[in-house]
């Protein structure tokens, strides 16, 4: 695509009910959309456009149900799926750096593009790798049959404020379970550690705990503790095998035989690291068409605090986990490190690829994280195209955590959209 086609696209952009698989420029003109409102980012020799609309949301169009998986701050599918379909083809190579859940690398592979998946945080794969070799729900339900869920175990840490002792007495019977298997774990079970590792806390009856915080956070059991007693919480006993298989079944159920033979096709040539995202050491130069990524929010969200539990459920040592990931409390420190983030994006990236890097709003908007970015990714030696801010309306996870909208960056997407 051209500079000039982007930017026409981006300027006369309206909002409509396009299907999950159509051609980005698919649409008909919608009369009731907003109109793109164009300002500029200027400083000094910068003079960067910056376009603000409505340009995904759940509105949009329908994710696949593969999608559903929660992980904190992490962005819709419809974000990168805007970017893959307006500047690669198929067969491309994708890179997400700062991989979380895997939206960018699923939803790539649900596009036909081929892809890397990279987070330092080991969980990144737990949840990710599975959903791009998914079992039936055959295989799933046959595999949870043969796994004995009735063996006595203690555990090493009190989660009674969290779960009944029936539940988690099954609870332990999975995790020591994936340890005895240890390197002999088959997709099947990957799948199946995958859907219990998102399932062992939530507000809804669908997970294995008495009422919490939404999953994509564990609170402290003194936390728990509390919430218990506010709202006269007892743990209930849950069936964890059905658990996992009824979740199984929801994200299952647009995983046609079309979809399941792609995605086994694009993991072939698709990889999972868990390296800095500024020493992508496995990836070679030159080699990526396109990155949708968005790094850790500054000083926001404690990634190890909030996935404590399933750090312990996975055997994953939460010390090591958390001295890996960056949380840089000042803007000087996060710049510091972003500016050693892009010098690699710059490495990887194809003459003429694109890097789309999202960041959020802190400080109430009073600190624009894109600015930073800008001038780092041109001090880099990209090009930079345009500043895209999607506006949206309130989100139930906006008003959980009590944020305002468009005010901080957990429900602002902005994106600078660099070319190299």
């Amino acid at each position: 695509m051209t500079v000039e086609s982007i930017s026409s696209y981006l300027k006369n952009f309206t909002m409509n009910e396009i299907s999950h698989n159509s051609q980005l420029f698919d649409f008909e003109p919608d009369n009731n959309s907003k109109k793109t409102e164009l300002e500029y980012y200027i400083n000094e020799n910068t003079h960067v456009p910056k376009y603000v609309n409505e340009y995904w949301t759940a509105k949009q169009r329908q994710a696949n149900s593969l999608h559903e998986i929660s992980y904190r701050a992490c962005f819709k599918p419809q974000l990168p799926n805007f970017f893959i379909k307006m500047l690669s083809k198929e067969g491309d190579l994708i890179l997400d750096p700062f991989s979380g859940r895997g939206t960018t690398a699923i939803e790539s592979a649900l596009l036909n593009r081929n892809f890397i998946a990279n987070d330092i945080n080991p969980l990144s794969v737990i949840l990710a790798k599975p959903r791009v070799n998914p079992p039936t729900l055959t295989e799933i339900d046959e595999r949870l049959r043969d796994i004995d869920f009735t063996n006595k175990y203690d555990c090493d840490i009190d989660l009674s404020m969290f779960y009944h002792t029936n539940t988690l007495n099954e609870i332990l019977n999975l995790k020591n379970y994936f340890i005895n298997k240890k390197e002999n774990e088959d997709y099947i079970d990957d799948w199946i550690r995958m859907v219990a590792t998102n399932r062992l806390t939530g507000h809804s009856k669908g997970f294995f705990s008495v009422y919490t915080l939404p999953p994509n956070q564990s609170v402290s059991p003194k936390s728990q503790q509390k919430i218990n007693l506010k709202k006269g919480n007892v743990p209930a006993y849950k069936d964890v095998k059905k658990i996992i298989f009824d979740k199984s079944s929801d994200l299952l159920k647009d995983v046609n035989t079309k979809i399941r033979e792609q995605l086994k096709l694009v993991a072939i040539n698709s990889h999972f690291y868990t390296n800095d995202a500024n020493n992508l050491k496995e990836i070679k130069n030159e080699s990526v068409t396109l990155t949708v990524t968005s790094p850790p929010f500054l000083n926001i969200v404690e990634y190890a605090q909030d996935n404590w539990l399933r750090c312990w459920f996975n055997d994953i040592n939460i010390e090591s986990v958390a001295r890996g990931i960056v949380m840089a409390k000042t803007t000087q420190e996060w710049n510091i490190f972003i500016e050693s983030v892009l010098s690699e994006l710059y490495r990887v990236t194809k003459v003429g690829g694109y890097v789309a890097f999202e960041v959020g709003e802190i400080n109430n908007g009073k600190v624009n994280l894109e600015e930073f970015v800008t001038e780092i990714g041109i001090k880099k030696g990209f090009k930079c195209l345009c500043i895209i801010v999607n506006k949206q309306d309130f989100t139930k996870t906006a008003n959980i955590w009590g944020i305002d909208n468009n005010k901080k960056g957990t429900n602002s997407n902005r994106i600078v959209l660099f070319q190299k």
